[in-house]
């Protein structure tokens, strides 16, 4: 992972809330509408209505990644009791494709915050073969960590985030 983009992920303290220190290792490219997700770039619910484009890199097409997408900041930044809500998870991601050749584990909500300004982080990870991981049972009170810990998938090999409030909302999340 390049520097600055792994200092933008510990700002924003999506390196300790959600994830472990890691080091990126494939590309992973996420666009709504067009517009490319950058570290801490601003998106407002009526631009992710519609899952957005994801395209992961690699270049063994023997290796599969897991897409996982959450909320640590749910219900409310200040009192964040669901965190992380689960927004959606993908599986058997073949390498060089995108998530539509994936099998959606659980389908993708669009965020909708209505109090505060939201992080929503994207993580891949890199299975360690093609195989059947199971819906939480609730989207509510997920956690990303205890999952891939689960999954015996290790560290995330990518990640992103963006920050997304309610439509009229104003100003933005300092770091």
């Amino acid at each position: 992972m390049q520097r600055d983009q792994r200092d933008t992920l510990r700002l924003a303290r999506v390196i300790g809330d959600v994830l472990d220190p890691f080091t990126t290792s494939i590309n992973l490219r996420v666009v709504y509408n067009n517009k490319e997700v950058r570290n801490g770039c601003d998106l407002r619910p009526s631009m992710v209505i519609n899952q957005p484009r994801v395209e992961v890199g690699g270049d063994d097409l023997r290796t599969f990644y897991t897409l996982v997408m959450v909320d640590p900041d749910a219900p409310t930044p200040s009192n964040p009791y669901h965190k992380e809500y689960l927004h959606w998870l993908v599986t058997d991601i073949p390498a060089t494709t995108g998530v539509t050749f994936g099998n959606e584990v659980v389908s993708y909500e669009c965020p909708s915050p209505t109090m505060g300004i939201h992080r929503l982080v994207l993580v891949l990870f890199r299975q360690l073969r093609r195989e059947i991981v199971h819906a939480p049972e609730n989207r509510h009170n997920f956690d990303t960590r205890d999952f891939a810990k689960l999954n015996n998938f290790g560290l995330p090999v990518a990640a992103v985030y963006f920050n997304c409030q309610r439509e009229n909302g104003t100003g933005g999340r300092r770091m």
